[in-house]
């Protein structure tokens, strides 16, 4: 009607990442920038954490001189935005924890930038060494429908890789509690009317980030030329 030209598709899914294994990367910072010469090292170590617990930094380094608690913060704010960017696909990692366990600095060559530089390659090089996973959004499904269209309902969810939680009779009609990954949801509301008539609905809200199964990795991957 407005003439607007929109590129119309199918939604993009907000995947993450993780790690399960831990493992030690060493970074060094060793240049000449703009005719000063700078330096800075350090080695961190990342261990998976549970799900839920987000990315954590924890430092080990005694604040002395000539390394400061600037120098501190640069190190971790290297780390901390290296984690942003995930090695399988580009996505964010969570569910990690960072430890800072050892630096090294020289008098009037290390400043926040070097440490932040070496920092962000010391997490790097111990992602190297830890194999990676696709996290993905499962979504908590509440499906209401008459009881006639229950089987068809149910089916629906177990083609699309989701998990029947519970069922109650409501008013007569049955309630149906599932986990659902948000990347088989598109499209549900059209699905769900056609497999009852019309007279089934539904309500969604996000519940968790869960592994996605090694299958379905490789295929997304491939989908992202990841592989």
């Amino acid at each position: 009607e407005y003439k607007v030209k929109a590129n119309v598709g199918k939604p993009q899914v907000s995947f993450r990442e993780t790690i399960t294994s831990a493992a030690k990367g060493e970074g060094v910072f060793d240049r000449e920038v703009a005719g000063d010469k700078l330096f800075a090292r350090a080695v961190v170590e990342i261990s998976p954490l549970p799900r839920g617990e987000g990315v954590q930094f924890e430092s080990k380094v005694q604040v002395a001189k000539p390394f400061v608690k600037e120098l501190l913060e640069a190190a971790k704010q290297g780390a901390v935005e290296a984690a942003e960017v995930g090695m399988l696909a580009g996505y964010p990692l969570i569910d990690l924890k960072i430890t800072l366990v050892e630096v090294s600095a020289r008098d009037k060559e290390s400043t926040e930038m070097a440490f932040k530089v070496a920092s962000s390659s010391a997490f790097r090089e111990a992602m190297k060494k830890v194999k990676s996973q696709l996290l993905e959004p499962i979504f908590k499904v509440e499906a209401l429908t008459p009881d006639e269209f229950m089987g068809n309902v149910i089916a629906d969810i177990n083609a699309r890789r989701g998990r029947v939680l519970q069922m109650n009779p409501k008013s007569g009609l049955q309630v149906v509690q599932a986990e659902v990954p948000l990347m088989n949801l598109f499209g549900y509301a059209t699905d769900i009317r056609s497999l009852s008539q019309g007279r089934a609905s539904f309500s969604m809200e996000f519940m968790q980030y869960a592994a996605v199964p090694p299958k379905t990795e490789q295929e997304i991957l491939a989908g992202l030329g990841r592989i």
